[in-house]
């Protein structure tokens, strides 16, 4: 997909960075920013998109499965991917991983 500003089409694209816990995504990301110029990337982490648990008492919130998929806001992520992809603005929610909410 492509939007245009003024006469020139800008062209989105989308780069995935996946591996399990320890395995170096965030390392890669960084690397990436750096080369490519963090002013020219719109960059999101999965874990941003931990469902807010702030409805559940604290003692439950801690003891949730966080490595199961249905922990996650995975769909709103894949509307801000493409809204992105787009040229549309978006909100990245803000997870608290010390409150769980």
């Amino acid at each position: 997909m492509s939007s245009e500003r003024g006469h020139h089409e800008v062209k989105h694209i989308v780069i995935g960075v996946a591996g399990g816990s320890g395995s170096g995504k965030t390392t890669v990301s960084e690397a990436i920013l750096d080369r490519v110029g963090r002013d020219r990337i719109a960059y999101l982490q999965h874990d941003s998109y931990y469902k807010d648990r702030s409805h559940l008492p604290p003692e439950e919130r801690a003891n949730a499965n966080f490595d199961h998929p249905d922990a996650l806001e995975s769909e709103l992520l894949a509307l801000h991917l493409s809204d992105l992809k787009s040229g549309r603005a978006v909100e990245v929610p803000v997870y608290d991983f010390t409150t769980h909410t």
